[in-house]
């Protein structure tokens, strides 16, 4: 009885280790049944990549509820979680929708008034994706962000901004704050949503929130070596000390 009991949890305990050990996962990327070549594969958890092939396969090691992002120009961003399943199965397909073209200019003469109809479907999903571009090739050299304050900043004038923004007093038409070159990298790399919806940021804030983050001497690292995933956390840890400066 007691050699049988110590079978079923040696066995018991392979099969979960063997779970959780990583696994070589093939899988084939296509658009309206044309294979996509080129696409970058990045497993988000691991932080590990790879590209697909001129026939659209790939070959990337995953385990179990890793987060997989798909990523190619003039295309949608794609991203899933592999189960268990699809992980045995090995053969995942995967589908990416490509973007609509969009012109680059429109010269209209004349023409009457037209009223349009607005793509709300369209428009959450330019706000919902997330610029991906470099990520692969910087994510090895990735910057973690330790939340650390270097050579020390101005909190006075910081905080004196801060506190002119949320005075209640009417006050005349706004100060338009200088542009930086760390706020253009950060608009292009994020959109509205991520500062409005994630960050929690209202926004008349957005602005004075870039400036407040380029005092920081981490802002012109990502500068130079700017990866997506980088000024995101970047951003967060920055959000928090800018909140606590707020309130």
């Amino acid at each position: 009885m007691k050699v049988k009991l110590l079978l079923v949890l040696s066995l018991f305990a392979y099969q979960f280790a063997f779970s959780q050990t990583e696994k070589l996962l093939k899988g084939v990327v296509s658009s309206d049944n044309f294979l996509l070549q080129n696409v970058d594969v990045i497993n988000k958890t691991s932080q590990k990549s790879t590209k697909t092939n001129d026939k659209g396969e790939f070959v990337v090691t995953v385990k179990a509820n890793d987060s997989l992002l798909f990523y190619a120009k003039n295309y949608y961003l794609k991203r899933l979680k592999v189960s268990k399943e699809e992980i045995g199965q090995n053969n995942l397909q995967v589908v990416m929708i490509k973007k609509p073209e969009e012109l680059d200019e429109v010269v209209v003469e004349k023409t009457h008034s037209i009223k349009l109809k607005k793509d709300n479907a369209y428009e959450q999903g330019k706000r919902d994706e997330i610029d991906v571009v470099k990520s692969v090739e910087d994510i090895k050299k990735r910057t973690v962000y330790d939340g650390a304050i270097d050579n020390g900043m101005n909190f006075i004038a910081i905080g004196k901004k801060i506190l002119d923004l949320f005075r209640k007093e009417e006050e005349p038409d706004k100060e338009v704050l200088p542009e930086i070159e760390f706020a253009t990298l950060a608009k292009n790399t994020c959109d509205q949503k991520f500062f409005t919806y994630n960050l929690k940021l209202k926004p008349d804030e957005i602005d004075l929130f870039l400036q407040f983050c380029d005092t920081d001497p981490k802002s012109k690292v990502l500068i130079e070596h700017h990866n997506v995933l980088s000024i995101m956390d970047f951003l967060s840890a920055k959000n928090i000390e800018f909140q606590k400066l707020k309130n």
